[in-house]
């Protein structure tokens, strides 16, 4: 078992990496872009997640780089904040926490922490998967064929190389929630609080500040038309530009930044339903396997947390079943929990009409407060605690 591929090197590739290689083990990583996915938006590392990284050494790099977000702030149409919740709000893991960290770097703090003991392919991706029974034989886009002991799926929601394996039992719970993710230039009101906007017709607006100079915004809005992900981008642009033509605030401003924003990204808002995550020695981890969405606060932490568990126990077992089932089971209860998002969520947090808007804003003044923000905080904040870690030697 000592010989390991990864395909994905985002969040859940490059820490599998680095616990496998702690465990004694030879890793390859094969990303299909043509270098370390360095884009993309704010996460947070809270509980189980955050244990990991300090486990990996790593915390105080975290640290670091965190964005500085002082909190969440509720605006209407006028600009007025209607609500307030800081770092320490909701017993300090609320809707922003005090390790709030941009995806990109994050996956660049992993990425550097395994380049000198991983090999990575870059550029390339799998197309084909043989399992042999002693071994599974690998097949690449551009590269030759290769031969390893195990394989591990880590590239995400919509993974085309999970598909070659377990596509008759994957199935995606749609929320009927689009995102857009992009990068604008940064404007002094734009401040160190992150600012949530809804405009009516279920549309929201959130304006985040990072740590580079600029700000990361994102477009979300429910709508019953599929397959507005499949569109070319610049069809994906007319129609934002076209659904949030009227939506007021500090909109015009961000639809004005959507053609010349490098890490513009687009998607349909779901989760991974697996019914098992391995087959032979082919296994995932990370959204690939278990995907909670955005909605849960949890995709970081189900990343780190998988990644550990599955290379502890691929550690501690003499064979590459025993281990899968193992992990399988440690995860299972803490992505179920994960996953237990409302259907209604999404719609609660982006209201149809004006007085819908004025009833969520209400009701977030009303959790924001001294007094309902302890209660509030057992229906708002992510079950990321739900787990109790293994401890692995290595």
């Amino acid at each position: 078992m000592s010989d390991v591929l990864i395909s994905g090197a985002g969040i859940a590739g490059p820490a599998l990496a680095f616990w496998l290689r702690r465990h004694g083990m030879t890793t390859t990583v094969v990303e299909r872009a043509p270098g370390p996915r360095l884009g993309g938006q704010t996460v947070d590392l809270r509980g189980a997640g955050r244990t990991v990284v300090e486990r990996m050494g790593l915390e105080q790099a975290a640290r670091d780089r965190v964005t500085h977000e002082e909190g969440l702030r509720f605006i209407d149409r006028r600009g007025r904040v209607r609500a307030s919740f800081g770092t320490d709000a909701l017993d300090g893991d609320g809707f922003v926490t005090e390790l709030e960290i941009l995806r990109g770097e994050l996956a660049g703090l992993l990425y550097r922490s395994t380049r000198e003991d991983t090999e990575y392919v870059f550029g390339d991706e799998i197309t084909g998967l043989t399992d042999t029974g002693d071994g599974v034989d690998v097949t690449f886009r551009s590269g030759p064929g290769r031969r390893f002991a195990l394989v591990v799926l880590a590239d995400g929601l919509r993974s085309r190389t999970r598909d070659l394996v377990f596509a008759d039992i994957a199935r995606t719970r749609s929320f009927g929630l689009y995102t857009a993710y992009f990068t604008i230039p940064r404007e002094e009101s734009d401040g160190r609080w992150a600012r949530w906007y809804n405009a009516p017709g279920r549309r929201v607006v959130l304006l985040r500040p990072d740590n580079q100079g600029t700000t990361r915004a994102s477009l979300s809005f429910l709508l019953r038309r599929p397959g507005l992900e499949r569109l070319d981008f610049p069809a994906q642009q007319e129609f934002l530009r076209r659904h949030y033509a009227d939506a007021g605030w500090e909109t015009p401003r961000v639809l004005g930044e959507l053609g010349g924003t490098p890490d513009y990204f687009f998607e349909s808002v779901g989760q991974m339903r697996l019914g098992q995550w391995s087959r032979g020695r082919i296994a995932v981890v990370g959204d690939a396997a278990y995907c909670a969405s955005p909605l849960s606060g949890m995709g970081t932490s189900l990343a780190l947390v998988g990644a550990y568990v599955l290379a502890g126990e691929l550690s501690r077992h003499p064979g590459h079943r025993a281990a899968f089932q193992s992990y399988e089971t440690i995860m299972r209860p803490y992505v179920g929990q994960a996953q237990k998002v409302p259907w209604i969520a999404p719609r609660l947090a982006a209201p149809r009409s004006r007085a819908g808007i004025g009833l969520l804003h209400a009701l977030a003044g009303l959790a924001a407060g001294p007094r309902a923000g302890r209660i509030a905080a057992r229906f708002t904040n992510p079950p990321s605690d739900a787990i109790a870690l293994p401890g692995y030697v290595s």
